[in-house]
């Protein structure tokens, strides 16, 4: 009997020194998206840039995230993690750095897009590392870390961009934030992860003919959603032709994907019903996960003028439960009579309730009315999403984890893609609606009569803002409710039972070219 077999499991040291500093590059991707985009109105006042112009900047960035997240494991596991990571990390420092000091609005528009490939592409290698080197003992704690690039950074951020511009009064940190943290990043993954060769044969079995068709429907379907508010979808050229080739292109590209024997991601996957009933879920929670700060950012910015560090509590109250939050929820999904089904469904039901509690907004509010929902914002956002990664990667085999990792984050920027969409039309809609009712009723007020109709019209876009943030809100809780029916169609997965780590040693004799 071999003695090890009954000592308790322990992870290399080195091993989890290099998973700690790509954590840390995922999170600085996730705080430059965020953080660039809340500081978009600094840098357009500092530059002298149009708003329509300047929106490009974000569209850039997240369309540069959307096509590098598919590819970006299958380069990883060819030029080596330690080498890919470099590479990104470098470049998004190094564009980070310049970005201050350029001037012309298309030079910066390239270089954000530039920046969004390298920094989208950190994201999947974190949950492809969690996957492929932690055993089940310890991987749901893996998951835990993965979810805070979608619950910390993207909250953390209205906290950073208050700071930047309203503290410390320079926007330039809004791009040279990120810069210490891709430096601690490279020292930790550089120390701990081995030099490996490039496996050039895999080059010769790339599915490129569906690269290229994927490549180009993502960033065609990334621009119609990130602008199809502001263009008004369908009466727009732009959008019509955008949407309609990136449909079309994207069915050429899953075609080319499904038959190619080396895909860059592995779509008979989504034959596993967690997987493709839990995608729908995952881009469901993505839109139903805007209700905890995209919303009360809307109403504090234009109803009480607050600036992003007047809005940074909200932010604060949920981002930093998270780094505890996270791991609480995988103890207990350990346990043998936790169910993870139940834990999701009750992660949705407390964003439901904070949703319709926020739904009583009216033009009183202030950051303190929002407390007691953002809490259970903060608690349902945990009891969320790592259950439902957890139902997910359960049915992926080690080797399987590059596939899903790129599937998985592709998804995630198109469901926030979508999300944000989708919210957008809510509040234009309702708010078109509400300030028709409301000026109808003003006009056959007689009391009215004596106010001047400016008074009026700024008056009544007030109410109608408020009102459909509210409405807003009640849609999201009613379809965060609807969504825990669709909870149960996933099957029940048991609590992972822990098993014997292996060594530091036999990792280094098996590197990740799965």
């Amino acid at each position: 009997m071999n003695p090890q077999k009954n000592q308790p499991a322990k992870m290399p040291l080195n091993l989890l020194v290099a998973l700690l500093g790509i954590l840390i590059s995922a999170i600085m991707s996730g705080l430059n998206s965020r953080v660039g985009s809340l500081g978009l109105a600094e840098v357009r006042g500092t530059l002298g840039l149009a708003m329509d112009a300047a929106s490009w900047l974000s569209t850039s960035y997240t369309v540069g995230e959307l096509i590098a997240m598919p590819f970006a494991t299958w380069f990883a596991i060819t030029l080596s993690v330690r080498r890919f990571h470099f590479y990104m990390v470098m470049c998004s420092a190094a564009i980070g750095l310049l970005l201050p000091f350029i001037q012309d609005l298309n030079l910066m528009i390239a270089l954000r897009f530039i920046q969004g490939v390298s920094s989208g592409a950190l994201i999947p290698i974190l949950m492809m590392m969690a996957l492929k080197t932690l055993p089940p003992s310890i991987r749901l704690h893996g998951l835990a870390l993965y979810a805070l690039t979608a619950t910390f950074a993207p909250n953390l951020a209205i906290w950073l961009t208050g700071y930047w511009t309203d503290s410390l009064h320079d926007w330039r940190l809004i791009y040279w934030q990120i810069i210490p943290m891709c430096l601690i990043s490279l020292i930790l993954v550089g120390m701990t992860l081995p030099k490996e060769k490039i496996i050039t044969a895999r080059f010769k079995q790339g599915n490129w003919f569906g690269m290229g068709f994927g490549m180009s429907s993502l960033i065609l379907i990334g621009i119609s959603l990130s602008q199809g508010v502001r263009l008004d979808w369908f009466n727009s050229p732009l959008i019509c032709i955008s949407l309609g080739s990136g449909l079309a292109f994207l069915g050429v590209y899953l075609i080319s994907e499904w038959y190619h024997p080396t895909p860059f991601i592995k779509l008979q996957l989504l034959s596993r019903r967690n997987l493709w009933v839990g995608s729908i879920i995952f881009m469901a929670l993505l839109t139903i996960l805007l209700s905890g700060s995209l919303l009360p950012s809307s109403y504090l910015g234009m109803i009480q003028g607050f600036k992003a560090q007047q809005i940074a509590p909200i932010g604060l109250y949920i981002a930093l439960p998270q780094l505890i939050l996270g791991s609480v929820v995988a103890i207990f999904l350990y346990q043998k009579w936790v169910d993870a089904r139940v834990v999701l469904c009750l992660g949705l039901a407390l964003i439901a309730a904070a949703c319709f509690l926020s739904a009583q907004l009216t033009g009183q509010w202030h950051v303190e009315q929002f407390i007691t929902a953002t809490l259970l914002q903060a608690l349902g956002q945990s009891m969320t999403v790592v259950p439902l990664l957890f139902l997910m990667t359960s049915v992926v085999e080690p080797m399987e984890g590059p596939y899903f990792s790129g599937t998985i984050n592709a998804l995630r920027v198109l469901g926030t893609l979508f999300g944000s969409a989708v919210v957008g039309q809510i509040l234009v809609a309702r708010g078109h609606y509400h300030s028709q009712m409301l000026l109808d009723k003003a006009m056959q007020n007689e009391n009215l009569q004596a106010i001047q109709v400016i008074n009026i019209d700024h008056i009544i876009a007030e109410q109608a803002h408020i009102l459909s943030v509210a409405d807003t809100y009640r849609l999201l809780g009613c379809f965060a409710i609807g969504v825990i029916f669709l909870v149960w169609r996933m099957l029940y997965i048991p609590a992972p039972s822990p098993q014997i780590v292996p060594t530091a040693n036999n990792l280094q004799s098996k590197p990740l070219h799965g």
